[in-house]
């Protein structure tokens, strides 16, 4: 199974400035699926540069309504549908990327909603398939309708925050991760209404202890810090595993074993 991230910025000034890239993450190899998570500015054009088909994809998720989050998920729709002319794949969102609510939403138009299967996903809300689960996790948003999630099959579980400020039961939402997937805006005690910190990410991983955890999603003030260097911070607190995802970053994980992994840099096109 291999986590590529196609993006690992996030928030306003990271997207328009792309000083990270915004184009989300893939998971290929999940119960024999491969998704795009939260396919944001440049999610089709970045697929291409580091040499994924994204016609190959199965599962489209995109947690909420903003648009460093849903920005491309009509051109992967038209990807996996192959323009258009096949029905063919699913899509998953939070209540916001298939409906109007309050100022939010909604992403995603009625002809491309068409062609593909659609699962509105709330927080608790489990939904089985073949070989997987799939729980909506809660989050603390701008979007009130927004949902993180997580992905459970028989040898595997991973789980990922999107965006959310930490709360007091966020870890009852991600209990039994091998695999921690969490936007982690800010560096430090930094942090900013609705989104998670450095800090905040300690506190997380300490309750749910993972056996590897992923932070991605760095606004400017964490670019600057440098997130590999709050990335060992927090693996010395916790003791996990901890990695600051990049740019075109591949890790290729033990299905079994989650704990053994290894890192490639792709190049790009």
């Amino acid at each position: 199974m291999k986590i590529t991230f196609l993006g690992t910025g996030g928030g306003r000034f990271t997207t328009i400035s792309q000083k990270r890239m915004t184009g989300g993450f893939r998971i290929d190899g999940f119960a024999g699926k491969n998704f795009h998570i939260d396919p944001g500015p440049g999610a089709l054009v970045r697929s291409h540069e580091f040499g994924l088909d994204p016609s190959g994809l199965d599962i489209l998720f995109v947690s909420h309504a903003h648009i460093d989050h849903y920005n491309d998920i009509e051109v992967l729709i038209e990807a996996v549908t192959q323009g258009m002319t096949k029905q063919k794949g699913l899509v998953i969102g939070s209540k916001t990327v298939f409906e109007r609510y309050k100022q939010w939403g909604p992403c995603i138009s009625k002809y491309h909603k068409s062609k593909s299967d659609l699962l509105m996903l709330f927080r608790d809300q489990e939904v089985d398939f073949d070989d997987f689960r799939i729980k909506g996790t809660k989050t603390s948003h701008g979007d009130p309708t927004g949902v993180g999630f997580q992905l459970n099959s028989k040898d595997l579980i991973i789980s990922y925050t999107s965006d959310t400020g930490y709360f007091s039961d966020i870890h009852k939402y991600h209990e039994g991760a091998d695999i921690l997937i969490a936007s982690v805006l800010r560096p430090g005690k930094k942090s900013i209404k609705c989104h998670m910190s450095t800090d905040s990410f300690i506190s997380l991983i300490n309750k749910v202890k993972p056996k590897l955890a992923i932070m991605t999603h760095f606004g400017l003030k964490m670019i600057q810090a440098i997130p590999e260097k709050e990335a060992q911070n927090i693996k010395e607190k916790t003791g996990v595993p901890v990695i600051a995802a990049f740019d075109g970053m591949s890790i290729d994980i033990d299905y079994k074993n989650p704990g053994n992994f290894k890192i490639e840099y792709l190049e790009r096109n």
